[in-house]
């Protein structure tokens, strides 16, 4: 047997499923990461969002009651005004989860199909597409600026 029959020829069926079945799992498994970081995004986002309204609450308190505004209060209510860019990290990073998320789910159904076979009586396994687009984000950093919050 030459090194070209060795190299060329297909691994044996129960490694190939198993190999499948393990990425499989690999795969399944960073989906859930990224669900459970998208959760740990969503909570430190809403701590942000008491925290920034709270703040500019109680500066606007402090205006509206009169007191004089001094250069320093200001620069203070331009840098908190400033935090709201920090909203569109996560914004931008949803949208990364998301479609990372997607992605990998089709990746992992896709070998299910094809190494496992369809489980489906009826006819094919359902593979949802992948994304297509590569990015959903082009953006790759923030400035600050105006911000729509939806």
């Amino acid at each position: 047997m030459s090194h070209d029959e060795i190299v060329d020829s297909p691994p044996p069926p129960e490694l190939s499923l198993l190999l499948a079945a393990e990425l499989q799992d690999h795969l399944m498994t960073a989906t859930n990461d990224l669900e459970r970081l998208q959760r740990l995004l969503d909570d430190a986002c809403v701590a942000l969002m008491d925290g920034f309204h709270t703040s500019a609450g109680a500066l606007g308190e402090v205006i509206d009651q009169g007191h004089t505004i001094t250069p320093s209060l200001m620069a203070v209510r331009q840098e908190l005004f400033k935090t709201v860019t920090a909203l569109q990290f996560q914004d931008m990073a949803t949208q990364l989860i998301a479609h990372t998320n997607q992605r990998l789910r089709s990746c992992a159904d896709q070998i299910a199909r094809d190494a496992l076979g369809d489980d489906d009586p009826d006819g094919a396994a359902v593979v949802d597409e992948g994304p297509l687009k590569p990015n959903p984000v082009t953006q790759d950093e923030m400035d600050a600026g105006s911000v729509e919050l939806f």
